[in-house]
């Protein structure tokens, strides 16, 4: 089984960290609590998702970011470009283990001896720093749609592949941000033809993977999760016209030889 079970933090410390988040993410930090976590972004000029995070708000001076996906220290050298005269410090900590833990409820930050826990509902994920990771969180994520951005693909989606809209990880209620003007665009006018699809896999398939079907990209897979009783299901990025082929279909069998089936698809 494929699994991420590591992933990398962020820190965003300083009197302006709310102010420099706010102008650089595509996600409101401003309406964000103390104790709080939300789903963000960073673009592109061209709208395009460069990072995907859980951005907790551990208080009004410290801002910590959780990567689904890329790496922190990369994030944290394109983003000092733009510090300027912020009185803002920038760190990217070390990789931590990720495990499954109680639920707790959606958006909630939780502290205890030096462990974090980000509230997703029915379960949480603690960030912790010892060997003692597990994947039983990918799961009812991968149902949730919540997408997870594979290896050397952070620049390759607009934010309606990715269910951006939906997750509001992609404001359309704040200020300027790199790729805000996409973002409006895309929305308003619509017109985007890829979108974010939880499917069926009759085998397991490298994170990253883009299936073809007679010689045509059909899907690219971001994330797949395994259950003993279901199988395998993935986040994946399909094309409107194959999906809706897809759609009427029991399963298409692709040129990698796993065969693809539709569980469910969110617009934006």
């Amino acid at each position: 089984m494929i699994m991420h079970s590591t992933a990398e933090t962020l820190a965003i410390e300083g009197p302006d960290a709310l102010a420099f988040a706010q102008s650089q993410f595509s996600n409101n930090v401003a309406t964000l609590a103390d104790g709080r976590w939300q789903f963000g972004a960073w673009l592109d000029a061209q709208g395009r998702v460069r990072s995907l995070f859980h951005l907790a708000r551990l208080d009004g001076q410290r801002l910590l970011l959780l990567l689904r996906g890329g790496k922190a220290s990369t994030l944290v050298e394109e983003l000092r470009r733009y510090v300027f005269r912020s009185r803002v410090t920038l760190s990217a900590h070390a990789t931590h283990s990720i495990s499954h833990g109680e639920a707790l409820p959606m958006f909630v930050v939780q502290c205890v001896d030096g462990t974090i826990a980000l509230g997703c509902g029915g379960h949480s994920m603690r960030i912790i720093d010892d060997a003692g990771s597990d994947d039983g969180w990918r799961l009812p994520q991968v149902r949730e749609g919540w997408p997870w951005l594979p290896v050397d693909a952070s620049t390759a989606w607009l934010p309606p592949a990715l269910s951006l809209y939906r997750l509001h990880a992609a404001a359309l209620d704040k200020g300027c941000y790199p790729g805000q003007e996409i973002v409006a665009r895309l929305h308003y006018r619509g017109g985007h033809k890829r979108h974010l699809h939880r499917v069926a896999l009759s085998r397991v398939m490298p994170d990253g993977t883009t299936l073809h079907v007679d010689g045509n990209e059909a899907a690219q897979l971001l994330q797949t999760a395994h259950d003993n009783e279901a199988g395998i299901e993935a986040l994946a990025v399909l094309g409107d016209d194959f999906a809706a082929r897809v759609a009427h279909a029991s399963g298409i069998d692709t040129d990698e030889g796993a065969q693809l089936r539709i569980l469910a698809g969110w617009p934006d």
